[in-house]
């Protein structure tokens, strides 16, 4: 098995790292995540001699000790953005203002408290400002969003200071311009998600709503998206695959097929409202068991669905849990009878994620095929259905280096529950049994009676999506079924 060597400089020092051309695309960022000394929250971004991100992957191109990469480790300590000395002069003075009025008058005036807490938000006003560095961004002279390295060190924070310190990343980033470079990609399935992290993801999902100018249709005020995007995020659980990373990569998806089969001029801004909302939405509270555990195992969800999609009616009652609360309502400027008809059109577009309806749902698109109307409320309402089912199962259409990871992920997953299912004395799954799913087997399968058959009908309405979706799955239906056929016969000539 050939080899491939990868020079690159890690904090001005040249290093070397060589792999195996057929390791996963985790065992290659392991092996520089370890070079890097990095930890497993941190992010990795690897750039070529002319500054661009590139991936990092079995497919990263060898190259010489004259032409390294740049490896640089992405994370977040805000403690760690040093205050300029003139700011603590202020606080010093201050307080000993504050010490000698208390001496006097026995307790701080009013004014002084003002005076801290107006010195304290400053201070942290400045640290997110100077941190914008770390998450790749930065105010430049025309305040547009661009890409750029940087290193610093993770805190260990809680959950719930987590979520915070993303809400505070987001909401002062959301005021840059993104690039038109990063404006572009997110309209193609070759984005890659792995070199975002979520404070980023939350403003680029801004950028989908904006440019759809769902803000202007809809009368949406943007404080208030702002707030439902940080819901969504609050809502999505940290599990290997149906996570908010997921979340974002579905309506990403989504987003890139809404331009590229040009549907702005083919359906309602409504239909677009309605398709890219359920795609946010349509994992939220994800436990990480799927309905089959559900059912067997007797949850409370099963028990309060009666065994009806429980997992797809749970993200559509917590998706309208969030709107209902004002501050996060973004179709509060609506009538009811709109309000209704999104609710609507959203509640089939999540039921319509859950596996055990897609030979249903793909049938009716089929015959409906051969003489397809965008005007046909029917035909509509299954297009919808299958855009939102397309972009759910989508990672294998994206390009190998991102889409191999995802694998690895709801491998994980899967695995987890089939052990729970072992521990339960629970029927276990068979696709998700360690002991009998290898990698390869598990995709081409997949690929050959879900994908294919899917992305085909779909590509016969929207002929561009062929070298968009359908040649990317073809191809890694290849590369998965060449992987299969090579474990088998290392089998075979095993004694």
């Amino acid at each position: 098995m050939s080899t491939k060597v990868i020079y690159f400089k890690l904090n001005g020092k040249l290093e070397r790292a060589e792999f195996k051309s057929n390791c996963s695309a985790t065992e290659v960022k392991d092996l520089f995540r370890a070079a890097a000394e990095a930890e497993p929250h941190h992010i990795l971004k690897m750039y070529n001699v002319n500054g661009t991100v590139v991936n990092i992957s079995p497919r990263l191109e060898a190259n010489s000790a004259e032409s390294y990469y740049r490896l640089e480790v992405v994370a977040s300590d805000l403690q760690s953005v040093a205050m300029p000395p003139e700011l603590e002069k202020v606080e010093y003075r201050l307080h000993q203002l504050e010490s000698k009025v208390i001496e006097d008058m026995g307790k701080t005036p009013e004014i002084i408290c003002e005076l801290k807490s107006q010195v304290e938000s400053f201070k942290k006003k400045l640290e997110n400002v100077k941190h914008l560095g770390w998450m790749g961004l930065v105010r430049d002279s025309n305040q547009r969003l661009s890409k750029m390295p940087s290193k610093a060190k993770m805190s260990h924070l809680s959950v719930q200071e987590e979520r915070q310190r993303v809400r505070m990343k987001f909401l002062n980033m959301s005021s840059l311009e993104v690039t038109e470079e990063v404006r572009e990609l997110l309209k193609t399935p070759t984005f890659d998600n792995w070199q975002w992290e979520e404070a980023e993801m939350l403003v680029l999902l801004q950028v989908m709503y904006t440019d759809l100018d769902f803000l202007t249709a809809f009368h949406m005020e943007l404080e208030v998206l702002q707030n439902f995007l940080f819901e969504v995020y609050c809502h999505y659980n940290n599990i290997p695959f149906h996570n908010f990373h997921h979340c974002f990569c579905v309506t990403q998806m989504m987003y890139g097929l809404i331009w590229l089969t040009d549907l702005r001029n083919k359906l309602s801004r409504l239909d677009l409202l309605i398709m890219l909302t359920s795609a946010l939405c349509h994992d939220l509270d994800h436990p990480g068991y799927n309905n089959v555990y559900q059912i067997n195992a007797q949850t409370d969800l099963a028990l309060r669905y009666n065994d009806i999609s429980p997992l797809e009616n749970h993200h559509c009652a917590v998706a309208f849990g969030i709107l209902a609360k004002p501050e996060c309502n973004i179709l509060k400027n609506l009538s009811n009878d709109l309000y209704k008809h999104i609710r609507g059109g959203m509640i089939k577009c999540i039921l319509a994620t859950d596996m055990s309806r897609h030979n249903e749902i793909l049938n009716k698109f089929k015959v409906m095929q051969p003489v397809f109307n965008f005007t046909n409320k029917e035909h509509k309402d299954v297009l919808m259905k299958i855009m939102v089912k397309v972009s759910d199962i989508s990672n294998e259409a994206r390009p190998m280096e991102v889409a191999e990871p995802w694998l690895d992920c709801l491998l994980q997953e899967f695995f987890n529950q089939s052990d729970t299912e072992k521990l339960k004395g629970l029927p276990v799954t068979p696709f998700m049994d360690r002991d009998k799913v290898s990698k390869p087997s598990s995709q081409t399968s997949f690929i050959r009676f879900v994908l294919l058959p899917l992305f085909t009908e779909l590509t016969k309405l929207f002929p561009c999506l062929e070298q968009h979706i359908l040649e990317p799955v073809r191809k890694a239906l290849e590369y998965y079924s060449n992987l299969e056929r090579a474990a088998k016969e290392e089998g075979s000539t095993k004694p």
